[in-house]
């Protein structure tokens, strides 16, 4: 299953992660940098490194479940109903053909 549509960009993705609530907010909410951010809660402002890490991390996570041969086969499998529609209507034969093309063209490392 996909993470999210798309792939995190912004410290914000990670800042979600940290905490729960509406525990931070920023001092200019048109330039939302580090300098900016403001923790409501008392608790302690996370580093700019760990909001970076946690942000790459949140990237490289993204980018293998979403690259990955798995990602891209499920993609392009038909639904579980057409499936099962071309079992009954074509034969289990004519279902793998079917399968095995997209196995075929996203095969496993």
């Amino acid at each position: 299953m996909r993470l999210t549509s798309d792939r995190p960009t912004h410290i914000e993705s990670y800042l979600v992660t940290v905490r729960t609530g509406q525990w931070f907010g920023w001092s200019d909410s048109s330039n939302k940098i580090y300098a900016n951010l403001v923790v409501h809660d008392g608790g302690s402002k996370p580093t700019e490194s760990d909001c970076t890490n946690g942000l790459a991390a949140l990237q490289t996570a993204w980018d293998l479940e979403n690259n990955s041969y798995k990602s891209q086969r499920r993609a392009e499998y038909p639904s579980v109903v057409d499936q099962l529609d071309d079992i009954y209507n074509n034969g289990i034969d004519a279902w793998k053909a079917t399968i095995k093309a997209t196995k075929d063209k996203y095969p496993k490392p």
